[in-house]
């Protein structure tokens, strides 16, 4: 990996002003308020992005246009505007629910433009254009359309239209590091190839309000965010550190199949995220590694890289693998500072990594992600200083 990029939605939330928004649910009980305050207090999340203007301080508007400003002493017009245009939170704070179709239809909006942020970001920080890219591979579980991510990176930052392109679909949270692998074989089998990774997940449009406990531990940790990959088997053009890929694993645990899953449904995508999912990623996370980072123990890897799919499954794994606070610094604070992004969550804490000069050259980084099956991705990179 030569450089790595990044990308986030406008709009900010603070973890306790959407907090109290769901708190505040009409047919929310005592109860149902009670777990919403623990779930979003628990999470060890400060902000989060989100593509969704109506749940922020940003008056709605199309993405990338400048937004109506107000008519002065004209608040009827104001309200008619805002209500119009909302279709997630009304005008008295109320979470509506969207069909399937609404929601998608703003992923197809916005996704494309973070896509291509993130992965112009990550070609300037390698000191290279869009002409240079021999082959894409996109990643998202949160909207489906066609022709897809890929074609549009393609014609958006004027990548020759001859690159190949693969995108991986609702792998979820884990589908990083497959991207990545995917990427290293590309290069294996042709050294000249030049291959972006691009990882793009919204979320936000999949947020309800309910009193179910799966749907507020949804609601507290997801976010929305993009992250972009150069990987290639020749340096790139500007100096600074690399990540060379080393080797990929793959686990299913034994009984995760129903802990974690996504089922589309007529009001979205219904995101699943049990109080099991961390106790079976503590249980099993020794045997899940063990291929990539053989005989080692795990307190004597350089840095981790772990998916915060949540506070607690952070604390499982560190507890599993007995790893240090410092172990895990990297990836609470990602989680501390976006939530979780899904599939780009994993390229943020690399992206701090690959920054960080504290690591030496050769420095060995382990990264973990954790998706529906319950899955279990790993990946083992090294740091390398300079090319």
């Amino acid at each position: 990996m030569l450089a790595i990029g990044t990308a986030l939605p406008p709009t900010t939330l603070a973890q306790s002003s959407i907090r109290d928004l769901f708190a505040a649910q009409p047919g929310v009980d005592r109860l149902g308020a009670r777990l919403i305050r623990a779930a979003f207090d628990g999470a060890a999340i400060d902000r989060r992005a989100t593509v969704i203007a109506e749940l922020g301080e940003l008056e709605p508007g199309e993405p990338g246009e400048p937004r109506e400003p107000r008519v002065p002493g004209d608040p009827e017009a104001d309200e008619a505007r805002d209500a119009a245009a909302r279709v997630f939170v009304d005008v008295d704070g109320a979470v509506l629910s969207p069909s399937t179709g609404v929601r998608n239809a703003v992923y197809r909006r916005e996704a494309p433009g973070l896509f291509a942020a993130a992965a112009a970001d990550a070609l300037a920080r390698a000191g290279m254009t869009a002409a240079e890219v021999t082959h894409v591979v996109t990643v998202s579980c949160t909207g489906f359309f066609a022709p897809g991510p890929d074609f549009r990176l393609v014609r958006d930052l004027g990548i020759p239209v001859t690159v190949e392109r693969t995108h991986l679909g609702f792998m979820g949270c884990s589908a990083a590091l497959p991207a990545l692998r995917t990427a290293g074989h590309i290069c294996a089998a042709q050294p000249e190839a030049v291959v972006l990774v691009v990882c793009a997940e919204l979320c936000s449009l999949h947020l309800r309000a309910s009193s179910d406990p799966d749907q507020i531990v949804a609601a507290a940790v997801f976010a929305d965010g993009a992250a972009a990959a150069v990987v290639s088997a020749t340096p790139g053009r500007t100096a600074g550190p690399r990540l060379e890929l080393d080797a990929f694993s793959t686990a299913i645990t034994d009984d995760g199949e129903s802990a974690m899953d996504w089922t589309i449904g007529d009001e979205g995508f219904r995101m699943v995220l049990t109080a099991d999912v961390p106790r079976i990623v503590g249980r099993e996370i020794r045997d899940a590694v063990r291929p990539t980072i053989g005989d080692t123990a795990p307190d004597a890897v350089d840095a981790w890289a772990i998916h915060p799919g949540g506070r607690s499954v952070l604390d499982r794994v560190q507890s599993g693998l007995g790893l240090s606070d410092d172990a895990m610094s990297a990836s609470r604070e990602v989680l501390r500072a976006h939530g979780n992004m899904s599939s780009a969550t994993v390229m943020f804490i690399l992206q701090r990594l690959l920054a960080d000069d504290a690591l030496a050259d050769g420095a060995t980084i382990v990264a973990l992600g954790f998706g529906p099956g319950l899955t279990v991705e790993t990946a083992r990179l090294t740091r390398r200083t300079s090319a």
